[in-house]
């Protein structure tokens, strides 16, 4: 009976979750212009922004965008969004892109759906970042969620160690795990690379745990967005609420 009710509780709490990623999607397309060059985030509340913004598009919405991973390019293909890439694109207008955890100043740890690399090049190149969120992401300081840290696998036991002594050095609780893809082998970036997930509970300075990983020669990046994001929609049980300009 307790297994029962205890799966039920788990079924009505993702429900409201997934209610709350629509909202804060749907308040974000208030940021969105015709003509506009857009960076689409990858994720489940990522995922809610490019299909609204399909059935815009739909209703004759003039864009272009450039997709953050492989999982949202295919799903803009089947929204005949059109897509583009940076190479053919004089920079972004605007990126719309979800988040793992997001503090007071909005900074941010993103990088849970293994999309990190593609997520803050798109997101730099653009003039403006907008992340939506459920409540549940907002955090007085970043570091219950690992933070991902994406490496190349030449010289992969070299960089763990340096990744090591980089991440006990700042403070980390729970150590360094290689990240398993469904199939149980190593799982693989779309760049091809591998992702080490770091637990640290709380980060206190995330500026120079930023500098030190990238010191590091096999880090290719990490999932820490520092000074990035412009805006954020975060929506509760009362509503929207919008953070920063």
């Amino acid at each position: 009976m307790r297994e029962q009710a205890d799966l039920a509780s788990e079924i009505q709490g993702n429900s409201v979750a997934d209610i709350q990623k629509r909202q804060a999607a749907e308040a974000a397309m208030g940021e969105i212009r015709s003509g506009m060059r857009i960076g689409l985030g990858t994720g489940s509340t990522a995922k809610h922004f490019v299909d609204l913004l399909g059935a815009r598009v739909a209703e004759g919405f003039e864009c272009i965008c450039v997709p953050t991973s492989e999982v949202t390019a295919a799903q803009a293909r089947g929204l005949n969004i059109p897509l583009s890439d940076l190479d053919a694109l004089d920079g972004l207008d605007l990126t719309v892109d979800g988040a793992d955890e997001i503090d007071g100043q909005r900074n941010l740890i993103k990088g849970g759906g293994g999309a990190l690399l593609r997520e803050k090049i798109v997101a730099d190149a653009s003039a403006r970042m907008v992340v939506i969120a459920d409540g549940s992401k907002v955090v007085d300081q970043l570091g219950a969620f690992p933070l991902p840290i994406e490496v190349n696998m030449f010289g992969l036991g070299a960089t763990r160690a340096r990744v090591n002594a980089v991440i006990k050095a700042h403070g980390a609780e729970g150590g360094l795990e290689l990240r398993q893809g469904a199939d149980g082998q190593a799982f693989r970036t779309d760049g091809g690379h591998l992702i080490f997930d770091a637990f640290f509970g709380r980060i206190s300075d995330a500026k120079a745990l930023s500098a030190a990983l990238l010191d590091v020669p096999g880090v290719v990046q990490h999932g820490l967005f520092i000074d990035m994001c412009d805006a954020a929609y975060i929506a509760r049980a009362d509503g929207v609420a919008k953070l920063g300009d």
